[in-house]
């Protein structure tokens, strides 16, 4: 498992992880809730900005954990010009790359603990219900911290692929990566069940 925090350290990075993360869910509403094309534009290089402001090296490394998103942008993109809206598939482009942005540029910024200690907060109250904080506080700390480690797998399956054969993967490479996923899984279950497993 790797670390999702930027080793570049920002002002960003001393503020109250509860702060940012509200901040989030308001940029997030209005980004949903403004539909002109221009206030998307506006918001979009507003981001940029945020990203470019710690330094080149914050830059770099921000931009290129949104480059994976490419594929998507281009395929509704290309969607809506097909059914004659360019300009409706432009502001949903803009309107992800926004938001996904945004939300990279908080996890940059936030220790992981310290996201979880607001999960935490903001759960304890459903405890007279049953739920469990705790394990809901580990399920999302292990999505966040497996999902890269997933995806470079994912390249490196299909870079393997590609050295051994000059067709496309597809869907071929889907049940090598479904077992590389299900055999980290039972590496955490036994390092989970070694250490105590999930206490109540």
């Amino acid at each position: 498992m790797i670390s999702l925090t930027s080793p570049v350290k920002t002002a960003a990075h001393n503020w109250p992880a509860a702060l940012k993360l509200a901040a989030l869910c308001v940029a997030t509403v209005v980004l949903f809730a403004v539909g002109h094309l221009g206030w998307h534009l506006a918001f979009l290089v507003g981001m940029c900005v945020l990203y470019a402001l710690p330094g080149r090296v914050f830059l770099r490394s921000g931009m290129a954990r949104l480059w994976g998103l490419w594929p998507f942008v281009v395929l509704i993109v290309g969607w809506h010009v097909v059914i004659g809206d360019a300009a409706g598939g432009a502001l949903i482009g803009m309107r992800m790359l926004t938001a996904v942005g945004l939300a990279n540029l908080v996890t940059l910024t936030t220790r992981l603990s310290d996201m979880m200690g607001v999960v935490r907060k903001l759960l304890s109250p459903l405890r007279r219900f049953g739920l469990h904080p705790h394990r809901v506080e580990l399920a999302m700390a292990l999505v966040i911290r497996f999902t890269p480690v997933l995806a470079l797998k994912g390249q490196a399956l299909v870079a393997a692929w590609r050295a051994r054969s000059p067709k496309r993967p597809g869907w071929k490479i889907v049940i090598p990566f479904a077992v590389l996923a299900l055999d980290d899984a039972e590496r955490v279950a036994e390092a989970l069940r070694a250490r105590g497993g999930v206490s109540r």
